[in-house]
């Protein structure tokens, strides 16, 4: 019994790490309601097992004294135990459409997948608001539950940009193939959300994370620096 928790409680700190990667121990166990201590056991096994690593958050701020907080993402092997059964399906049959019919067969497919998503997700972006950070939040909700552990991230306190996480993929061993996919899909994030967002990092180019970069409102232009972007 106590073997089948621990394996329970470990993937639980896994799949905290593929949703808010970077992350740090001491994190995950407010999260989970344990001690650091049993967090950084599973962490210690999970490294062992090559699914997880550590990774510098981008967004560090200066450092305190004593030794930095480790912080850690998932591997691309925790993300192929994660994928679904049909990725090796579904690589062979676009392969095999790209080369009866060319690129613009993939194209075309790509384009059909965007107007899926956007049909998939609109009533509930729709629901959410004209709010962009609420229907931003709503369809990272909606990302989850088809298994893209997806986040919002403020930028600079949220009130310029946000970002929206994706820290897993379920189609990213084809898209690491066929990118496709990726344009298709932040096509339909920019309908969707009605602003035109930016693709900043993928799982499926080597990334740990997909960023897709969300404009909230207009930038704050201090006294002073109106002459500065005129040049």
């Amino acid at each position: 019994m106590s073997e089948h928790v621990d394996v329970r409680t470990r993937q639980q700190v896994l799949d905290l790490i593929v949703e808010k990667g970077p992350v740090t121990a001491s994190a995950i166990a407010r999260v989970l309601g344990l001690t650091t201590a049993a967090v950084r056991r599973h962490i210690t096994l999970l490294e062992e097992a090559h699914e997880i690593a550590e990774r510098e958050p981008g967004n560090i701020g200066k450092r305190g004294r004593g030794r930095p907080a480790r912080h850690y993402v998932a591997t691309e092997r925790a993300h192929e135990k994660l994928a679904d059964g049909y990725s090796e399906l579904a690589l062979k049959a676009l392969s095999y459409l790209g080369q009866l019919n060319g690129d613009e067969a993939v194209d075309d497919f790509a384009a059909a997948r965007s107007r899926e998503i956007e049909r998939r997700y609109a009533p509930i972006v729709r629901e959410a608001g004209n709010d962009p950070r609420v229907r931003a939040q709503a369809l990272a909700d909606a990302l989850t539950q088809d298994g893209y552990a997806a986040t919002v991230r403020d930028i600079g306190g949220g009130t310029f940009a946000i970002q929206l996480c994706q820290g897993h993929c379920p189609i990213q061993t084809v898209a690491g193939d066929f990118p496709q996919l990726c344009d298709a899909e932040t096509q339909a994030f920019s309908r969707l959300l009605d602003v035109h967002v930016q693709r900043l990092a993928t799982l499926a180019g080597g990334e740990h994370v997909c960023t897709t970069h969300i404009p909230v409102g207009a930038p704050i232009i201090r006294p002073g620096s109106r002459a500065a972007l005129r040049k």
